[in-house]
């Protein structure tokens, strides 16, 4: 029902039913315009604390390496453009500064470092080299395009990695590699959907930069319908997932 217009007081009274009934179906309806009420606003309530004498956590019971950045060491991206750079180069120059490692930030599998050592660059972004086809996209808001470089691992998982330039070298600003479903760039934020466990639902984390840290760090991590509806926002370990590291 709408809201009633309040009338003014009548100085004649009008005579008859027919007036009467005039008046009573006037001050029923207002005008199909007219705001309606939504009801009574519900009360405010404060968020309840649990266990509220529970001591702080000394630590965090997983490293994601959500700030770890690295050097790429003796690269240079022509006229600071790294465009111009191939990512075959990068990822080459860091498997030879760590040979042995596997895992974290810079690792990859021994079979994945021997695939793309056979890569050429023809070859980058087919099913011949597990290197896909370069990105470039301003995430740090410099104006000046990131190197995004996606490489196929093992059990479909994929792995991506961010490269920035600055003070004339090259750094990897992010890396992070999981069963990826699908990678968006919105704004200047790097959007990653991931399966997860449970059928009909994934997830999805937005990456995005920090200037504090000078890195991209998980600002966002959501678990989904596939529809897109949200169900449980918050960071999770989850089986088979490797934020800071490629898969095992």
């Amino acid at each position: 029902m709408s809201h009633r217009r309040p009338r003014r007081p009548r100085a004649v009274r009008l005579g008859g039913v027919l007036g009467l009934s005039a008046l009573l179906l006037l001050g029923g309806c207002g005008d199909p315009g007219e705001l309606e009420s939504a009801g009574a606003t519900p009360t405010a309530v404060a968020p309840a604390r649990l266990w509220p004498d529970l001591p702080p956590a000394s630590a965090p019971a997983f490293d994601y390496g959500e700030a770890a950045t690295e050097a790429v060491s003796g690269l240079v991206a022509p006229g600071g453009d790294l465009r111009r750079l191939d990512p075959l180069t990068v990822l080459r120059a860091q498997a030879a500064e760590h040979p042995d490692t596997f895992a974290g930030p810079t690792g990859l599998d021994e079979k994945t470092v021997e695939r793309i050592e056979r890569c050429d660059p023809k070859s980058v972004g087919t099913p011949d080299c597990p290197v896909l086809a370069p990105q470039h996209r301003d995430l740090t808001g410099d104006e000046r395009a990131e190197l995004i470089v996606g490489i196929r691992l093992p059990d479909g998982q994929l792995a991506v990695r961010v490269f920035s330039e600055a003070a004339g070298g090259l750094t990897q600003v992010m890396e992070t590699s999981d069963a990826v479903t699908g990678v968006q760039v919105a704004g200047r934020d790097l959007v990653i959907r991931a399966v997860s466990g449970i059928p009909g639902y994934e997830y999805r984390t937005v990456w995005s930069w920090d200037r504090h840290q000078q890195a991209m760090l998980p600002t966002k991590d959501e678990f989904l319908r596939v529809d897109g509806t949200a169900r449980s926002p918050g960071s999770r370990p989850r089986p088979g997932a490797s934020p800071s590291g490629a898969a095992p």
